[in-house]
């Protein structure tokens, strides 16, 4: 759903540009209370694997494919506000390395792809695991619907923009009926591969799941025919917290293995992706909306088109492109999340859940 430019007219993509910066600004300083030591290595790395995946286009209906936007995923694993700030560290260095999404257009697609899915994402997972059961299959089954619904909920917000700065002349019904209708089938994959990746971690690092803090349920005991709190594991002797944390241990796993997932799924996989337009490419050539698209600025950059120049191969061509836009948006991501964590204060971050008491 990348929005190229000359789709929204200067003034609309101006206003957007301005709201993206403020969302932007604003969850800087949320980012900060939602990262923890732990989690904060572990957002750079969601955005890379957000990259990754995104060049995995997947075929929904006859002629079209979808991809992942990933802002639920995002904003369930690392919290909203670092949500928003992993999806649009993905789309600046789509725009400004692989001319994937206008330049002028970066507010419009940040605002659609970054924060309407994840606020809405996250809403709708939040209110769900209220009234499901306590129960790690409850946050994957939430995970599932919130990321069902993001994806036509960024449908209806482009067609709103598209009603406020479209630049041609098309009927808004017939924009809004097809974005929204393939964009349900789009959501459907957007759902599974939500799902698949928050039920992988809750399996081996619940702990880091940012959704499912605040879901565990406090042991009981039973005293006098009464079941009261049971009182907080005491500290470990000095000894034992001089020997390696088996949480850190398994931290560095999970984020090697999705490192090493990262690169094999832009790197090998996405040589075998739906190579069909997506939801908006495809329908704003049966609309006629691209009719006004433009040239992007970055249209001879090295990487253009998710490719390395002068390589003829295209297996090669691809996959090295791949490689290296996971390596660079890992890079930028890890050192922005890395300046928010030391700006927060060197505390410890939201404690643990505890062995035994998890989701």
């Amino acid at each position: 759903m990348h929005v190229p430019d000359g789709f929204i007219d200067p003034p609309v993509s101006a206003v957007t540009g301005v709201v993206a910066a403020a969302a932007v600004a604003v969850s800087l300083r949320g980012a900060r209370r939602e990262l923890g030591e732990r989690t904060a290595p572990l957002a750079g790395l969601l955005a890379a694997f957000i990259f990754a995946v995104q060049m995995l286009n997947f075929p929904v209906a006859a002629g079209t494919s979808g991809h992942l936007l990933g802002g639920a995923l995002a904003a369930i694993l690392v919290g909203p506000c670092t949500g928003i700030l992993c999806v649009s560290v993905v789309l600046l260095m789509q725009g400004v390395l692989f001319a994937d999404g206008g330049l002028t257009a970066l507010g419009v697609n940040i605002t659609d792809m970054a924060i309407i899915t994840s606020v809405v994402g996250y809403l709708v997972f939040r209110g769900l695991v209220k009234v499901l059961p306590r129960r790690r299959s409850s946050v994957t089954a939430a995970s599932f619907v919130a990321a069902l619904l993001s994806v036509p909920a960024a449908a209806v917000a482009f067609t709103l923009l598209y009603a406020l700065g479209g630049t041609t002349d098309v009927a808004l019904g017939k924009v809004a009926t097809a974005m929204i209708g393939v964009h349900l089938l789009i959501g459907i994959g957007e759902a599974a591969i939500t799902a698949l990746t928050v039920g992988a971690v809750l399996a081996v690092r619940p702990d880091l799941v940012y959704g499912a803090r605040g879901l565990s349920t406090p042991l009981k005991l039973r005293v006098g025919g009464d079941l009261i709190d049971a009182a907080p594991a005491t500290a470990a002797a000095p000894a034992a917290e001089s020997a390696p944390a088996p949480a850190a241990r398994s931290h560095r796993r999970l984020w090697l293995t999705g490192l090493a997932a990262s690169l094999v799924l832009a790197g090998v996989v996405s040589f075998y992706a739906s190579a069909d337009p997506d939801g908006l490419e495809k329908v704003a050539h049966d609309k006629g909306i691209d009719k006004s698209a433009e040239e992007h600025a970055a249209a001879d950059s090295p990487l253009a088109d998710y490719g390395v120049k002068d390589i003829t191969d295209a297996r090669i061509s691809g996959g090295l492109a791949g490689v290296i836009g996971v390596g660079v948006t890992v890079a930028a991501g890890t050192a922005v999340f890395w300046v928010l964590r030391r700006r927060r204060g060197g505390d410890a971050g939201p404690a643990a859940v505890p062995e035994g008491e998890r989701v």
